[in-house]
């Protein structure tokens, strides 16, 4: 009943946050307002789910300072990226936003939370796994933060108007912040692993590996380089998630 309960407060305080995207996205006339949300909405469930613990844990505080840094890096980063811009393409085709980008997006966030969710609001424990965990969500964040960086400046550059970034992070894999995402989820789970509900939690990482892999990452980002030789080359020379040092 417990989980049950925790569960439907994690989601309401979700469809909350939603709904206030939602009506800012209706004002600013940009639906790509729902990536703050996507932000910001885990920092919020986390420590929510910290403050209503059975218990406060130094772990605990561990992961929400790891989500902390996570959620305030990537939303200044969009922030940035996209001020003074068009909206985000990925968003122009959905008719009813709401549900298809705002709900959708929001339950989403409630799968892929799940793990830290479920670590904060029952016996979070300390394993050898949360060192494991902790060192795997390093190289994750490494991973995503250099590769954004380079991307950012990459394309303030005039010259570098539609070129293919090849160097630094970018000449391992075809997408450095999407591995560092990914990468960073599991170090996530894998630091829960121990308390009660950690093969629950399980749900949090695979959802976003899928997402990433097989749908609104990599496959829809790549589809916009379609027929672009330069990109051509570069796919068949640079695997396109884990990276390749060799």
């Amino acid at each position: 009943m417990e989980l049950i309960n925790s569960s439907l407060q994690t989601l309401l305080t979700i469809f909350i946050l939603m709904n206030i995207f939602y009506f800012l996205s209706l004002k600013f006339k940009r639906k790509d307002v729902v990536d703050i949300a996507w932000g910001l909405g885990f920092l919020i469930v986390s420590l929510f789910n910290l403050f209503l613990s059975h218990d406060f844990q130094q772990t605990k505080f561990i992961l929400a300072f790891l989500i902390f840094l996570w959620s305030l890096r990537l939303t200044i980063y969009i922030y940035l990226r996209n001020k003074n811009k068009k909206e985000d393409f990925r968003y122009k085709n959905f008719k009813n936003s709401y549900f298809s980008v705002f709900l959708f997006q929001g339950f989403l966030m409630f799968l892929v939370s799940l793990p830290a969710t479920l670590y904060n609001r029952f016996d979070g424990g300390v394993s050898f796994y949360g060192f494991v965990g902790l060192l795997i969500w390093v190289v994750g964040f490494y991973f995503e933060t250099v590769g954004d960086l380079e991307m950012f400046f990459f394309k303030k550059d005039p010259e570098n108007k539609g070129k293919i970034l090849r160097s630094g992070l970018w000449k391992y894999t075809r997408h450095p912040n999407y591995f560092g995402e990914v990468t960073m989820w599991w170090g996530i789970w894998i630091l829960t692993i121990g308390s009660t509900y950690w093969y629950l939690g399980l749900i949090g990482p695979l959802t976003i590996t899928y997402l990433i892999l097989k749908v609104s990452g990599i496959p829809l980002l790549e589809k916009k380089y379609e027929g672009n030789k330069e990109f051509e080359k570069y796919k068949k020379e640079t695997p396109g998630f884990f990276p390749k040092f060799w």
